[in-house]
Parts: structure tokens; sequence; C-alpha cells
């Protein structure tokens, strides 16, 4: 008799990574962050192998769209702008590799839908993904001028690149 091993399907191929981005209402920074690294990682040419989401800590923009400000500054910055709010669920916390979050509330609130932590390591502050900014956080927008979603958007960019690093 002759035995012919087969590799399954699945071996040549890389595992798909799951990022989610976790924020306050998911209307300004982690759907920005989503649709950076989108375009980030597609530059890259890595787009299938990276799964890219958003939600919020809070329900109450749900299926609302990106806030208008961070859309134009987004597409100013010739972004694709999509998406639609939604917010985080425990599911989350199982179902994706890295969940980063914007600020030390966000991040406090999701590793609270992590029962048991054994999940801790793979939610962590965005801000320790950027290579050139030293901000403590990524500050909300939300009730500021153009200027924030601007700094915003600069922090972003760089957090993400170094996200890429990581996933690589």
């Amino acid at each position: 008799m002759v035995f012919t091993v087969v590799a399954p399907l699945m071996s040549s191929q890389k595992k798909i990574q799951r990022v989610l981005f976790v924020c306050l209402g998911n209307i300004c920074r982690s759907p920005a962050a989503e649709i950076i690294l989108r375009k980030v990682v597609d530059d890259a040419g890595l787009l299938g192998s990276i799964k890219i989401d958003s939600a919020g800590t809070a329900g109450y923009h749900t299926g609302a769209p990106p806030d208008a400000r961070m859309t134009a500054a987004l597409t100013q910055k010739g972004y694709d702008v999509k998406g639609a709010a939604r917010q985080i669920v425990q599911g989350d916390i199982k179902n994706f590799d890295l969940i980063v979050t914007m600020d030390e509330s966000n991040l406090e609130q999701v590793r609270r839908l992590n029962v048991g932590k054994i999940y801790y390591d793979k939610i962590q502050s965005f801000v320790g993904f950027c290579r050139t900014h030293t901000d403590l956080r990524v500050p909300d927008p939300y009730y500021g001028g153009q200027r924030g979603f601007d700094h915003v958007i600069n922090l972003l960019e760089d957090g993400c690149e170094g996200i890429l690093e990581k996933l690589r």
C-alpha cells in the first residue's frame, strides 16, 4: 500500500487577522481608524488577509454614518469613507485578534467585557502603536473644531502604520 500525505488546503494560506477599533460613539475616531488602516493595508497588498472593523462602547449612534466633519476631513485627504456605527458586544472580545481602544475610558469598558480576563493581551491602547506622536490618548474631536479632526487623523495615520508593522 502507498499512502500519500495531502496537506489541508488552508495550510498554505495565511490566517486572516481581525482588528477592531473602539471609541465612545463609533462615529469619529474608531471609524476613521478603520478607514485609515483599511487603506494602509490595501496599499501594502494585504487587504485580503486582514479584517478591519470598528465599534463604540455606547450604542446611541447605532446605524449612523461617520460624523460629517470627520468624513469631510478624511475625504479631503483622499480616504473613501463608508460605514455605520455599531456598539461593541461581548462576542467581539473573542472574535477579534487585536482590539484597539482610543482612550482610557474605552480601554476600561472593553476590558469589562473580557469576562475571565482570558483575552487581556489583545485589548490595547491605540497610542501604543504610534511611532512619532506622543499623545497619551486619541482625543475625541466631536466637540472641537476642524483642527481637532485633522490632529486625530494625523495621529491615526501614525498609529495605523505601527499596527501594520505588528500585523506583518
